[in-house]
């Protein structure tokens, strides 16, 4: 068997990686001569790198290790699944005992009339199905020509052509001939950037009213649906003013759109509730989720259907699905996962605990002269950077200048926390300990630190005019 193993010198590994590694979401070239960090395996909240390193995660990998690295129960589950059926598929009118048991389980969890789903591989092809259940339900109900889909500006759905249509970020705009027709997009509910002398409960309702000015413009009878996710994860953690989600629901209710609302991120325990959807009020028709439904041991997604959507869906025979919808050893992973949140009572720590604790701390670097505003929802937190804070200026340099220093200091002080544009932003395991957190802080104040250092020596401390 050939193998390689994890303890082939760093500069070797990196060489392989730059030889025949091809990065999502990277410049590869400029990755290969920096040379890429190799890691090598992980344990709670905390991965290690080729040379020994140990850094705190507090990005959950991508949003999604909800219950921790190194959980040997969703091994074993995995083991046991391939040895008695590692495969089979859901086309031919058959079914296996691992996906009946998680769609149960999906539907007990889920709110509502929540109560159907169709699955898929990850959060991109469960928007893409969104996209065709949603243009087949109204078709089936005699409205063929209501297509439209309407999403936001910086929202992210996934990197496929259809769920990168439906995402609202220029740059993935830019390649691919994207967005695919029949896709609008409206403004985000970003007060801190965009919210100029509104006041955030106005500047919220405003927002919310773009949706019903774009549905007049377009025409009700063209409509389909208004995808959002409740808090949006990969467009900075924006959280909406108080004033946005009841108006959204209003119109979405008004006009009979369907509203899916996108918990890949949100679901799961994120935001202290099982789902988003429950933190925030929200009723959709349907729910995009994959990540936390297996901490990410496991690629699988699904979307969760309500009772009408799916009646009218099942009444036909949609021409849908994927070779791995439901796979067998994704679901017994996924289900060993849901066990685990469920009877260590991992939500509860995340509401009692874990959250306020992080919520706390977190709001604690607002004192810090980079540091302009802290949001945070949950396990989900942001930290936006500003030259100056009373003004909540950007900075002069091209966006994402700020940013990228920070995390590179980060980096550094062995933490994982991301940047989005000059916004920091953290998503940590749902399971961190208030004794991990406190290092978390500890780690990310240093590199604040040092990232301000780094602006005002480079005269990057300066406002955009």
């Amino acid at each position: 068997m050939t193998a390689i193993t994890n303890h082939m010198p760093t500069a070797e590994l990196q060489a392989l990686d730059a030889a025949h590694h091809m990065h999502p979401f990277t410049e590869n070239g400029a990755l290969a001569e920096k040379g890429a960090r190799v890691i090598t395996r992980a344990k709670g909240v905390y991965l290690t790198d080729s040379e020994g390193a140990e850094i705190l995660d507090a990005m959950a990998g991508l949003w999604c290790v909800n219950i921790g690295y190194g959980r040997d129960e969703l091994a074993e589950a995995a083991a046991r699944q391939i040895r008695e059926l590692p495969y089979y598929n859901t086309f031919f009118q058959t079914t296996h005992v691992p996906v009946i048991a998680l769609s149960a389980k999906l539907a007990e969890l889920a709110p509502g009339d929540l109560n159907h789903v169709f699955f898929a591989s990850g959060g991109s092809d469960a928007n893409d199905t969104n996209i065709r259940m949603v243009r087949t339900y109204w078709a089936e109900k005699g409205k063929p020509d209501k297509k439209v889909i309407i999403s936001r500006h910086n929202a992210y759905h996934g990197s496929s052509v259809g769920s990168a249509s439906l995402g609202g970020m220029s740059g993935m705009h830019a390649q691919g001939g994207i967005p695919i027709p029949d896709i609008h997009h409206i403004n985000q509910p970003d007060w801190w950037s965009e919210g100029g002398n509104m006041t955030p409960e106005d500047f919220g309702l405003a927002r919310a009213r773009e949706l019903e000015e774009a549905i007049l413009e377009l025409g009700e009878d063209r409509v389909a649906a208004f995808i959002a996710e409740p808090v949006q994860g990969a467009g900075g953690v924006i959280v909406a003013p108080d004033t946005y989600w009841p108006e959204i629901q209003r119109i979405c209710d008004k006009y009979e759109i369907l509203l899916i609302a996108d918990e890949v991120i949100c679901g799961f325990g994120r935001t202290g509730n099982w789902f988003g959807s429950e933190t925030l009020r929200i009723r959709p028709h349907i729910m995009t989720v994959a990540k936390g439904m297996s901490s990410g041991y496991q690629p699988i997604g699904a979307s969760i259907v309500c009772d009408e959507v799916a009646a009218v869906i099942g009444a036909c025979e949609f021409n849908h699905g994927y070779t791995y919808s439901g796979h067998p050893v994704a679901s017994a992973v996924a289900l060993e996962n849901l066990r685990i949140l469920q009877e260590e009572r991992v939500i509860e720590h995340v509401r009692d605990v874990a959250a306020p604790y992080l919520k706390q701390q977190l709001e604690t670097l607002s004192d810090h002269p980079l540091v302009g505003e802290v949001k945070i929802v949950g396990m989900m937190g942001s930290i936006a950077l500003t030259p100056h804070k009373d003004t909540r200026a950007k900075f002069a340099s091209e966006a994402g200048t700020a940013g990228l220093i920070c995390r590179e200091r980060c980096f550094a002080n062995n933490l994982i926390m991301r940047h989005v544009g000059d916004r920091m932003v953290v998503s940590p395991p749902l399971v961190i300990t208030p004794d991990e957190i406190d290092i978390l802080i500890n780690r990310a104040r240093k590199s604040l630190d040092e990232c301000h250092a780094t602006l005002k020596e480079r005269d990057l401390m300066r406002a955009a005019s």
